[in-house]
């Protein structure tokens, strides 16, 4: 029985709610496959970016801010040109923002947002590496996945993962492992200083 012939059975009111009701639930579901799938994309776009560019990673570090407080950390990397802190932000549509602006907005096709500049929180997150490590290049970027787009300017510290991947790739090898090398002791040292219950999650993607 098709949902024709069930809706012939049905007052017409009911029948056009029913249908109604229906075409809805399928869009809905369609919505949250494409959400689902989008999401899963771009996860194992960033861990292929991050496995390219780092041999370890944290995530959910938290660590003193040096004002007997905490701070947490999404994402930090050891990488041959240091350590580097990232906030990811998955947004899509065009997005107006600057160094000096206070919040920055999104528009897309379905809505206009705005949300706090990344940046200052990201300065605070990197002093708080630095106060722990003050012998290892410390930086950090703010990664925004396909489907941002700045038409009027980039900020200074916000990349793609193109940007990302071009900027701290090391090519030679042999030099990338040796300073890796020389950073371990201070790597193991910011995992020593974290708030035990929130040592982060330890991903090593190569000896």
């Amino acid at each position: 029985m098709d949902i024709r012939t069930m809706t012939e059975y049905l007052p017409a009111e009911l029948s056009q709610t029913y249908l109604l009701f229906l075409v809805v639930a399928v869009l809905l579901l369609f919505l949250l496959l494409f959400v689902h799938r989008r999401r899963r994309k771009e996860k194992r776009t960033v861990s292929k970016v991050f496995s390219a560019i780092a041999y370890e990673r944290l995530d959910g570090l938290v660590v003193p801010n040096g004002d007997d407080g905490e701070i947490q950390i999404d994402h930090l990397l050891l990488t041959a040109k240091g350590l580097l802190v990232i906030d990811v932000k998955d947004v899509v549509g065009t997005v107006f923002g600057s160094d000096k602006m206070q919040d920055w907005t999104v528009i897309n096709e379905e809505r206009r947002f705005t949300f706090a500049n990344p940046q200052p929180a990201l300065y605070d997150r990197i002093a708080a590496i630095r106060a722990i490590v003050r012998q290892v290049p410390v930086t950090g970027r703010i990664l925004f996945l396909d489907g941002a787009a700045f038409t009027k300017g980039v900020p200074r510290l916000v990349v793609d993962c193109d940007e990302l991947l071009q900027e701290f790739t090391e090519q030679d090898k042999t030099s990338a492992k040796m300073k890796v090398e020389a950073f371990k002791p201070h790597w193991e040292l910011i995992r020593s200083r974290a708030v035990p219950s929130e040592a982060g999650r330890l991903i090593r993607y190569r000896a």
